[in-house]
């Protein structure tokens, strides 16, 4: 081997070295200068990380399905589709489903049961919710009063009707906040460790709940919780029956 040959495999070793290091210090600057905050403020690379969290391979876990209402199976459908590719093979489906019969609990778990598997819908665990009436802690009363309070209006303010949340819509929306305020006690009881929450979006009634209101159901539900996703169907069906 000559001399020539022997410098030329050295240079080599020494690019080698130095490419890829080279290479990732233009990427952390690519990531850094791409995302920025208010005013250009770098972003922690923690948040930035998380950003592409959905493209790795999920660790074993489960994806749990809230199905509240009946908007035709896009609620199901979609973790389904999910649940079937190679990031999240590793999670599992469990099915949240509320009971419209309560002196009936284990006729509707296995009706829902059968009724998935018609749908060709695997999943790990079908739960029937049964409590969801019941009276929210004053905990929950609480934190939910500290959340609304700089957008409560205790009188009439013209034109800001509906950028405030005032006494009488409270009054009149008590038992749909209460059933919010309970969703939210439950999420965090059984779904706390979940890889991912789907949930049926509430669907907001245009001139009978301020904006305020709804965005304040919203972050109650998904506050300090799993990655979540709202989603609503348009009544139209989406599940194919196999009979």
């Amino acid at each position: 081997m000559d001399i020539r040959m022997i410098k030329n495999m050295m240079i080599l070793r020494i690019l080698m070295k130095k490419i890829p290091l080279k290479k990732q210090l233009n990427k952390r600057n690519t990531l850094d200068n791409l995302y920025t905050g208010i005013n250009g403020a770098q972003i922690p690379r923690s948040i930035i990380k998380n950003l592409n969290r959905f493209k790795t391979k999920q660790p074993k876990g489960t994806i749990d399905v809230w199905w509240l209402y009946d908007d035709g199976g896009l609620t199901l459908l979609v973790p389904h589709i999910l649940a079937t590719r190679h990031q999240w093979s590793k999670c599992k489906l469990r099915v949240f489903a509320l009971a419209n019969r309560r002196n009936e609990l284990d006729v509707e778990h296995r009706s829902m049961i059968s009724l998935l598997a018609k749908f060709r819908i695997d999943v790990k665990d079908v739960i029937i919710i049964s409590d969801l009436g019941k009276i929210a802690s004053q905990s929950s009363r609480d934190e939910f009063e500290e959340m609304i309070s700089k957008f409560r209006r205790r009188e009439k303010e013209p034109g800001k009707e509906a950028l405030s949340i005032s006494d009488e819509e409270l009054s009149l929306l008590k038992e749909k906040t209460n059933r919010h305020l309970r969703l939210r006690e439950l999420l965090m009881e059984n779904s706390q460790n979940a890889s991912l929450i789907v949930m049926t979006l509430p669907l907001p009634r245009q001139n009978r709940v301020s904006a305020p209101l709804y965005m304040a159901w919203l972050e109650t539900l998904t506050k300090d919780m799993p990655p979540f996703l709202l989603i609503r169907g348009n009544q139209q069906s989406v599940l194919t029956f196999y009979s």
